[in-house]
């Protein structure tokens, strides 16, 4: 097998099953939290940090998207390989963002 048909072979098999795995994992991940005195919050099923300044912790779960909202918050630890996160600060808000409705006003009206 010549390096080009490998290569090709492996663009077209690998990448996509790459993407499968990936998206296996994060959907099998279980997502919980833990707060203890509106002062420090327990993650798990984190999949990505988005950004995050001392206000606003914007991160990516296996639940989807999940806003943290407060004062002087910081990330004391993260281990996004096992989807752990840690925050401290005063915490005022948790909002989960849902996906944007797909089609125009009829389709998601008689969809």
């Amino acid at each position: 097998m010549s390096y080009l048909s490998a290569l090709g072979h492996m663009l077209l098999w690998g990448v996509s099953a790459l993407a499968y795995v990936e998206t296996q994992k994060s959907a099998q991940r279980e997502h919980a939290l833990s707060m203890q005195n509106r002062a420090k919050l327990s993650l798990t099923g984190v999949v990505d940090v988005n950004g995050f300044d001392e206000s606003l912790i914007a991160l990516s779960t296996s639940l989807g998207p999940l806003m943290i909202r407060g004062e002087q918050l910081h990330i004391d630890r993260i281990d996004l390989g096992a989807g752990e996160l840690e925050v401290r600060g005063k915490l005022r808000e948790l909002s989960y963002e849902e996906p944007a409705a797909e089609g125009g006003f009829w389709s998601r009206l008689f969809g």
